[in-house]
């Protein structure tokens, strides 16, 4: 597969995480929803695969950067099904409002298989051998690397300003900061 072709890949797909991150951050605020210690800790997995799509973006794609990626999306996965089998028994509420029918959470899980899946699909086409040109990253993906950092900022901001120096609530109602 051109060198190129999977860096633009790359970059697609950190922006893409990148989205998903700001998306739950704004919804955080709209719909006034404090993510849950489990909520969290799939933001975390959602970064750590943006820490590996950034490593790709910045330095060229290379198959211990996509390592990285599906690390943070196996990490994805126990977070978030651990949360949708909380919430899987008939009755028991869902936490947070639904999109499409299904909550955060079980979209979180939807998207760490898909990018398990197109991270092993990137890898059976790329061939091994090295590109005789140097890489270079495009300004697309300097300024998605640049929107990329400055959303997991946003969510460490945000994360403080719920929880504070302490453990997470299970059930938070209000900010840390703002009591």
């Amino acid at each position: 597969m051109n060198r190129n072709y999977l860096a633009l890949l790359n970059t697609l797909g950190l922006l893409g995480m990148t989205a998903v991150l700001l998306i739950g951050f704004v919804l955080q605020f709209v719909l006034n929803e404090l993510p849950c210690p489990l909520c969290l800790l799939q933001r975390i997995g959602f970064i750590m695969i943006m820490f590996g799509f950034l490593l790709n973006v910045v330095y060229g794609p290379q198959s211990r950067h996509y390592g990285v990626v599906l690390i943070g999306a196996l990490y994805g996965v126990a977070t978030s099904l651990r949360q949708v089998s909380l919430h899987v028994i008939p009755g028991t509420p869902g936490y947070g409002s639904p999109i499409f029918g299904m909550h955060y959470y079980t979209w979180a899980f939807v998207l760490f298989v898909a990018t398990i899946f197109a991270v092993a699909v990137i890898l059976m086409l790329t061939s091994k051998e090295e590109s005789p040109e140097p890489y270079e990253m495009s300004n697309l993906g300097r300024i998605t690397c640049l929107l990329a950092i400055s959303v997991v900022a946003l969510n460490v901001i945000g994360t403080f300003a719920e929880c504070g120096p302490y453990q997470c609530p299970d059930n938070p109602v209000s900010y840390w900061l703002f009591n």
